[in-house]
């Protein structure tokens, strides 16, 4: 009788440990590969700000090419669509491996002349890559930081090539 008792507890114990586990192990089955990853605030928040930045670049990128008077701005506008367009494909590849929502609605922009848009693009290169520099050195995930480091050296062209073309407009 003792034994009977001992075991229908042992059984009701593996039950009760088997049901406390039961949703952890479906959270397993039904969570996408790195979603809840160990992505940091920061992290989260760089990813969503390159984003909507990397958008707003090609859209102004691609008033530059259909309005813009000099070709040095056309032509510059043309490398933004291109090199922000791979970016932000580049990003959206890292934000769906790790779970992250990124903005979707593309910037609108508008237009007023080939100088203001060069001093937006010097302005905003400069912020930007701060910002990608600081990630680069300060991130958490290697993913993250790697995307911020290749990309800060992009931008950094731009913003080499941006200040040529002021210069030359001013």
């Amino acid at each position: 009788m003792k034994i009977k008792i001992v075991s229908q507890l042992s059984i009701l114990a593996l039950i009760i440990g088997a049901l406390s586990l039961a949703p952890v192990a479906r959270a397993a089955e039904t969570t996408p590969a790195g979603e809840g990853s160990s992505l940091s605030a920061k992290d989260k928040t760089f990813m969503k700000k390159a984003a909507k930045g990397g958008m707003m670049e090609v859209a102004m990128g691609k008033l530059a090419e259909e309005k813009g008077q000099s070709e040095d701005v056309k032509s510059f506008g043309k490398r933004m669509v291109t090199d922000h367009g791979k970016a932000n494909d580049e990003l959206k590849s890292i934000a769906a491996k790790k779970g992250v929502q990124l903005p979707g609605k593309e910037h609108t922009g508008k237009w007023t002349s080939d100088k203001a848009y060069m001093n937006a693009m010097v302005k905003d290169h400069e912020k930007d890559l701060a910002e990608f520099k600081e990630e680069a050195s300060s991130g958490s995930d290697p993913d993250v930081k790697k995307f911020a480091d290749n990309t800060a050296k992009v931008i950094q062209e731009h913003l080499d090539l941006a200040k040529e073309i002021q210069a030359k407009l001013q």
